[in-house]
């Protein structure tokens, strides 16, 4: 059962109060410390992503750096974004068109407004999934799959996520269901989630976990963007690997193979970074002086000035 995890307190008042579960488990995956249900089944959304490029990775993606973080992202839309997901379709010899994912302006607000005051429409290039797309398509063509019909569960490339998934968690995978981006959605624990986190970031990791965990925390703009959350955990933390999800989701691991997984149960982002802070700060005695400031709590806003925060309550 999830969990009093964090408040909003507004003028002095507790407004509201987001509920959620959260794990840190050690270099070997086992739990260090939990709060709620960490051994349901649960969607892990786009923090499965390193999976999902790994599957790849191990079929034959020669991607590279900025353009494999990419990858695995949920991305921006930044012009930068846009420009390596043309560049890995361009090497499959592959158009737009192929993009299965559905049209959609970019995720972050300022670059959609631009699109917006520009006079430009939805398209599955600007959709945050783009990057990873494009990459199945990549895997396809080097291997000669279909690629009309890479998102079905039964075709090879998704077979092979799903295979790396429970490879990596531990677990068997209890549900598929479809990601907002269209493509096959496998479940795991959020134990699992965070085993997984622990394999790509610890001294564990195989050649290949290694290369995904190079490239991310290289390049965590291209995984993110240049204003988010994720990019900022990763720029101010030495070694430190972070992916998101949809619905309140986030993996983070660190260098020492320690790994962290959390959902906010109604989905909240702002509970999500202010509730990992807490974790990484006390639980597992990760402090940044270039990072917590900025994230570890989240502004209310009345009349467009602060007049409250999102804070953490737990006891840990």
């Amino acid at each position: 059962m999830s969990v009093p995890l964090a408040q909003l307190v507004r003028s002095g008042l507790v407004e509201g109060t987001h509920f959620g579960n959260a794990v840190v488990v050690d270099a070997q995956g086992k739990v260090e410390w939990s709060i709620g249900d960490v051994s349901s089944a649960m969607f892990p959304r786009s923090a499965n992503k390193l999976m999902q490029g790994l599957a790849m990775v191990r079929n034959g993606l020669p991607l590279k750096n900025e353009l494999l973080a990419l990858a695995c992202a949920s991305h921006s839309g930044e012009e930068f974004h846009l420009a390596g997901v043309q560049d890995i379709l361009n090497a499959g010899n592959l158009g737009t068109d192929s993009l299965k994912c559905p049209p959609d302006y970019p995720l972050d607000e300022v670059e959609r407004d631009t699109f917006l005051a520009e006079g430009l429409g939805k398209a599955s290039l600007y959709m945050n999934c783009s990057g990873k797309h494009s990459a199945m398509l990549f895997t396809c063509v080097l291997n000669g799959w279909d690629t009309e019909s890479y998102l079905s569960t039964t075709h090879p490339v998704q077979v092979a996520c799903r295979e790396t998934i429970e490879e990596v968690t531990g677990e068997k995978v209890a549900h598929i269901g479809v990601d907002g981006c269209g493509a096959p959605l496998m479940s795991t624990s959020l134990t699992g989630l965070a085993r997984g986190f622990s394999k790509f970031s610890g001294p564990a990791a195989d050649a290949d976990q290694k290369k995904i965990a190079d490239a991310i925390r290289s390049n965590p703009e291209y995984l993110a963007g240049t204003r988010r959350d994720v990019t900022k955990l990763m720029q101010g933390v030495p070694s430190l690997l972070a992916k998101e999800g949809a619905e309140g989701v986030y993996g983070i691991g660190l260098g020492d193979g320690r790994a962290l997984a959390l959902k906010i149960e109604d989905g909240a982002d702002r509970a999500r970074i202010v509730v990992a802070m807490k974790i990484l700060q006390s639980v597992m005695g990760v402090v940044s002086s270039e990072v917590d400031s900025q994230l570890e709590s989240q502004e209310l806003l009345g009349g467009g000035i602060p007049v409250g925060k999102v804070i953490a309550t737990f006891s840990e």
